[in-house]
């Protein structure tokens, strides 16, 4: 069978997409990689721009970079390139195609079309849809999810987003979780972490806050939390954040610096800005917790990371991450500067609460895995293209 995937996520690893995306290929190759399994299936790889990969791909996977005649980086170029994709995949003779994830690409229904959805942020934060080619793109995406023959979603949050936004069954969309890098799992020693945290003027024992500086990730609630937090105990650890800091006039984006200046924290905020991906576990490392009140998340892959770098958690409470944390973090109302300021005062006076909290995440980053969801996918591709 050929099966066409939208891999256009992978000139963007660095994103929660971009990383699902690398994931996902890595285990589909590991998968077909198999003496009984490899030939099985043809893959073509659509791409907007030559990605520069850490693994080889066998020869039963093709990489089919392509631009439209618009090749300015923006809304319009992405939407005129997944609109492009069926003729792609036309030409590559494909039986099936495989969307990582939402998208405004329509396949003709000689192509059974499988999209995975992440989330549906748009309908919580219409402030995302702030100009109008953001509003026509987004219309775009709800029409191309509608159009899929099958849909798949990171976690049941967004299924029933999905199901109750579009008008669908939620019982028809199936709901696969992502992994996460192995990266996070893996024990930094001493000797590694150190040069590490030097490099960004750190010392173990601090507060992290990662994921994103978007206004949906709360970081100003947070660091308004972390004022309080001050106020209350002066020695209290710094406050870490990474994450690339937007020019101001992004109406999406947190000026952090602005803020922590504004509450007079600046001297205990150490804002890092972008962070290499391979660095990042080590930031989980030295952390003494991780905070993450994110508002909305179709899934919270953050969290999952930090389960597995044996880092104490406090998140929000919105969106899938009660969903994926469940019992393995202290979930705090993100709406409310308080509730995040007494979620992080408890993690630093209970020690015994801080090492449950790594046991339950250790267990809990266990249940998910990347190849569990390949496997999904390969099942979804194979039964849909038996009932053409």
């Amino acid at each position: 069978m050929n099966i066409g995937i939208d891999a256009s996520f992978l000139r963007k690893p660095g994103t929660g997409i971009g990383q699902v995306t690398l994931g996902i290929l890595q285990a589909l190759i590991e998968r077909h990689q198999a003496p009984s399994l490899s030939g099985s299936h043809s893959f073509f790889l659509y791409c907007e721009e030559i990605p520069q990969l850490s693994f080889d791909l066998p020869e039963n996977f093709f990489l089919r970079p392509f631009l439209p005649l618009w090749k300015r980086d923006d809304i319009p170029r992405k939407w005129m390139w997944e609109k492009l994709l069926s003729r792609h995949a036309e030409e590559d003779r494909c039986d099936a195609f495989l969307s990582l994830a939402q998208s405004a690409a329509i396949m003709p229904k000689t192509i059974r079309h499988t999209m995975i959805v992440h989330d549906m942020i748009p309908h919580f934060f219409p402030r995302y849809l702030f100009t109008l080619s953001r509003k026509l793109s987004y219309a775009a995406i709800k029409k191309g999810i509608r159009r899929a023959d099958h849909l798949a979603a990171v976690s049941r949050t967004t299924a029933r987003d999905v199901a109750r936004i579009l008008s669908l069954k939620e019982e028809t969309i199936t709901v696969l979780y992502p992994g996460y890098n192995p990266i996070f799992g893996k024990e930094i020693s001493v000797q590694d972490l150190r040069p590490i945290l030097d490099r960004y003027g750190l010392r173990e024992g601090y507060i992290y806050h990662g994921g994103g500086l978007e206004v949906r990730k709360n970081t100003e609630r947070l660091l308004r939390a972390y004022a309080d937090l001050r106020k209350k105990h002066p020695s209290a650890p710094p406050l870490v954040i990474s994450g690339t800091v937007f020019a101001k006039e992004n109406v999406l984006a947190v000026d952090v610096k602005s803020i922590a200046s504004r509450l007079g924290i600046e001297n205990a905020v150490s804002i890092l800005g972008f962070v290499p991906e391979e660095d990042i576990p080590a930031l989980y490392e030295g952390a003494l917790m991780f905070v993450y009140p994110s508002l909305y998340e179709g899934f919270g892959l953050p969290v999952l990371e930090a389960f597995a770098s044996k880092v104490p958690v406090v998140a929000g409470s919105g969106g899938a991450l009660p969903e994926i944390a469940q019992e393995a973090a202290l979930l705090v109302d993100p709406s409310d500067v308080s509730a995040i300021e007494a979620g992080m005062e408890r993690l630093l006076s209970d020690d015994s609460l801080r090492r449950e909290l790594i046991r339950a995440g250790e267990k809990r980053a266990a249940d998910f895995s990347f190849s569990e969801m390949a496997e999904g996918i390969v099942r979804i591709l194979e039964h849909n293209s038996q009932r053409r």
